[in-house]
């Protein structure tokens, strides 16, 4: 038990060191503006490309992506989705009876055990950028499907992306 306690500690000691070298920066123009990089644009879009702000409301988080795709036999979080999840968090994290659920899924290579396992290490990684950014342990729930529930029926490589994912759903606002 400690064992697993301590490495939950240190995943969540490199996410919080990762996440903080992805921060933005600013500088200042010659005449004074200030200016901030990409980075901190695209965390005030949605993902329709809608300015979000701090995002205290449903209707401003409903804006934002919920789904989130992950690369072959992987369950890091591709950048893409970050500013997304950092939306959500600041939701959750100024609406303490908030509650979402993470359903990690997965393509159909691979055992069923294997999928079910990789789902939910990819529905872990998503809830971990959520605390990370201030949403409590308490609001996340997670389940993994595995391969059970895909997005598209296929057997190509685009089919079998659009199925390694997780979507996140509000249970409660």
């Amino acid at each position: 038990m400690r064992a697993i306690n301590l490495t939950r500690a240190a995943a969540l000691a490199a996410a919080v060191a990762f996440i903080a070298g992805c921060s933005s920066t600013s500088t200042t123009t010659d005449g004074g503006a200030d200016v901030s990089d990409a980075n901190t644009a695209a965390q005030t879009q949605g993902a329709d490309g809608s300015s979000v702000q701090a995002g205290t409301s449903y209707a401003d988080v409903a804006r934002l992506r919920t789904t989130f795709y992950f690369d072959f036999d992987q369950s890091v979080v591709r950048q893409e989705g970050f500013a997304d999840l950092e939306g959500h968090a600041r939701y959750l994290a100024n609406n303490p009876s908030a509650k979402v659920r993470l359903e990690g899924h997965a393509d159909e290579r691979g055992t069923r055990e294997y999928n079910i396992a990789l789902g939910e290490s990819r529905a872990n990684a998503v809830a971990r950028l959520l605390i990370v950014n201030g949403a409590s342990n308490g609001q996340i729930e997670t389940i993994s499907y595995g391969e059970e529930k895909p997005t598209m029926l296929g057997h190509t490589e685009n089919e079998w992306s659009l199925n390694r994912r997780v979507e996140l759903s509000y249970t409660s606002r």
